[in-house]
């Protein structure tokens, strides 16, 4: 504390009891002990209060975090990726509009939209070539032979007409 050797120590003893007397030095050194005590005391009480106040103010910053916390969790526990995206969208186009305005825009263009030019028809050949004959209700056709979807094999398959 003090930077004071044994000698100086001795030195100051020395002096003590030539100044205050050999009657009376037992008395002075109790009084100067009770005035240390109480200088300690309070030195003791003042960093206890300062170490109650550091400990305070992080108590204070442990119960921020922890509530922001708290406020993380509580909102990963309600998580809804659908209204983050509604939210994304509301904050980019503006609000949604009513759903009887949308059936209503649905029915019939908007006013201030141009119609737009209707396309020609394609082109069609002659309606004669369309539509084949109807065949004569007469009399009742005999049922067709089946039909063998296998390749035939004859001498002249293989030449050109």
């Amino acid at each position: 504390m003090f930077d004071i050797g044994w000698s100086e120590l001795l030195l100051i003893g020395i002096v003590a009891l030539i100044a205050i007397g050999p009657k009376e030095l037992p008395g002075a050194l109790r009084t100067l002990g009770q005035w240390m005590a109480k200088v300690r005391r309070m030195a003791s009480e003042f960093q206890n209060q300062f170490h109650e106040a550091m400990r305070e103010a992080e108590l204070a910053d442990l119960k921020k975090e922890v509530d922001e916390m708290a406020t993380k969790a509580q909102s990963y526990a309600h998580f809804d990726p659908i209204e983050d995206v509604r939210r994304d969208l509301e904050k980019a186009a503006g609000p949604p509009p009513d759903l009887d305005t949308l059936t209503d825009t649905a029915a019939s263009p908007p006013p201030s939209a141009p119609t737009p030019p209707a396309a020609p028809p394609p082109a069609s050949p002659p309606a004669a070539a369309e539509t084949p004959p109807a065949p004569p209700a007469a009399a009742p056709a005999e049922p067709a032979a089946p039909q063998s979807t296998a390749p035939v094999n004859t001498p002249d398959a293989g030449r050109a007409a």
